[in-house]
Order: structure tokens, then C-alpha cells, then sequence
């Protein structure tokens, strides 16, 4: 089925000379076997190895992929969003440069992106995960929807955003606790959203710096901010984006209680 949205994949890669060209790859055939028009941000985290230079050679071949490189590592929540800033597609999403997913499994879902805002994907296959990992998970699952009120199955995938719901968003969390922070704030502003199950790859080479002590400080520290955000900051007024699905079906409903 083919889809008419352009879409920008962000890949935020951090000393993954080994992994880095798969993944982008990866994405490249995903759009193919989607048939989506898009591109390809890499933002190149300050790494120390040759990551940059591997998308250099993709980038002579490919017109549609970008290199952004920072001195330093930023963290992944900072590279995400300087990627939302500077993509030109109308839907958004984050795939990482370490070759642990594969982008077939979230973009398949792009026709559901006519009738919702946001997709959210969870892991169907979690053995492919330590059981480590996958006590952690299910913790900071449990936390987070109790503390916000949310009933998510995950919220660290690799989720579509419609660009303009973003917009009005003011993101805080510079590391990993960026994905659950943006989903917190959507839901919080009632935008649609959509929960579908996908398949993780196991990861070729290296470790996840996803819970490494200070990854985990830093969602600590995330967590923190956005609770008192939420609970203890000047109540904002809702504001939907005017060119979201969201919208479209308020004003739809609206017609339709007017003509009642």
C-alpha cells in the first residue's frame, strides 16, 4: 500500500562506525518495500570513530540523506530534536543508528497516520532482550503510567509523530527520558494515537547505552522535570495543532453535533 506522506527518519548515532551503515540501509529498503518518499537525518553524536565518515560514503550515493555531526555528544532527546527542527517531512520518527530495529516494522504502519497523530509501538518479541532488561522495563512502564495516568505498553520505540503536533512543544530531556516526555505532552494535549506491536532485531555488535548509570540519571533526572511540570507548573491550555488528524476530526464531530 502505498502512502502519500513524506516521512523523515532521524538515526542518532553515538560511536557506531560498525552498525551505522546497515541501519541506514535498513531504512532505505524499508522505504522501498513501503513505498514511502522520505529521508534520512544522521545525527552524528560526537563520535570518536568513524561513524561520520561511513555516512559520507552513503551520503555520494544517496541524495536523500543528511549528515548533522556535534563536537560532543548532546544525548540522543537533543540530536532527536535539532533532527525535528531541521526535517522537511510531514511525519517523524526516530530509528536508532545501532541496528537493533528494523525500520520496516514501525513504517508499515504509515496508512494508520490518516486517522491518528501519533503511533506508538511496543515490543512484541521481548525475549530478544535480557531478563535484566526486561524487569527495567516493565518498572519504569508501571511508573510512568501511574504517575501521568497513561496506559502504554512501552514508551522508548521508535513512534511516529505528526511534525506539527510537536510544534508547541517545549522539550526538556536532553537524554533517553526525550521519547517518554513527548509522548506524555501528546497525550496530556488529547492528540489521537494509536498503540501497534512490532518485532526488535537483536543488536549485531556493542551494548545498548540505553542503561548504562548515567543514561538512567539522566531519566531520573527527566522524570523529575516533567512531574513537576505536570503537577506543579501554570496549567497551559490545550492548544491542537490545526493541521492534525486531531483537529480534523473535532471539527468533524462538531459538525456533526451542530447538525443534530
Amino acid at each position: 500500500m502505498k502512502c502519500d506522506y513524506k516521512i523523515t527518519v532521524i538515526m542518532p548515532a553515538l560511536n557506531e562506525e560498525k552498525n551505522i551503515v546497515k541501519a541506514v540501509e535498513n531504512v532505505i529498503e524499508s522505504f522501498d518495500r513501503v513505498g514511502v518518499s522520505g529521508e534520512i537525518i544522521v545525527m552524528n553524536d560526537g563520535s570518536t570513530d568513524s561513524t561520520g565518515n561511513a555516512v559520507e560514503v552513503l551520503i555520494k550515493k544517496y541524495s536523500f540523506i543528511r549528515l548533522i555531526s556535534h563536537d560532543k555528544p548532546e544525548g540522543i532527546g537533543a540530536s532527536f530534536w535539532e533532527g525535528i527542527k531541521k526535517s522537511q517531512g510531514e511525519i517523524v520518527t526516530m530509528v536508532p543508528g545501532d541496528g537493533e530495529n528494523d525500520a520496516f516494522e514501525i513504517l508499515r504502519y504509515m496508512p494508520l497516520m490518516s486517522h491518528v497523530d501519533v503511533v506508538i509501538p511496543f515490543v512484541y518479541n521481548t525475549s530478544v532482550r535480557s531478563f535484566k532488561r526486561r524487569m527495567l522495563s516493565k518498572l519504569y512502564k508501571g511508573i510512568i503510567n501511574l504517575s501521568f495516568g497513561m496506559l502504554l505498553n512501552y514508551m522508548n520505540g521508535t513512534v511516529m509523530y505528526r511534525k506539527c503536533v510537536l510544534d508547541d512543544i517545549d522539550l526538556k530531556a536532553k537524554g533517553f527520558f526525550y521519547q517518554t516526555e513527548l509522548l506524555i505532552k501528546c497525550l496530556k494535549n488529547d492528540y489521537m494515537y494509536a498503540e501497534v506491536p512490532y518485532i526488535l532485531k537483536r543488536r549485531s555488535t556493542g551494548g545498548s547505552k540505553a542503561t548504562t548509570l548515567k543514561s538512567l540519571l539522566g531519566v531520573m533526572r527527566g522524570y523529575l522535570t516533567v512531574m513537576a511540570s505536570v503537577y506543579l507548573g501554570k496549567k497551559a491550555d490545550k492548544r491542537i495543532a490545526p493541521d492534525s488528524v486531531t483537529a480534523l476530526k473535532i471539527k468533524e464531530l462538531n459538525g456533526c453535533v451542530k447538525d443534530n
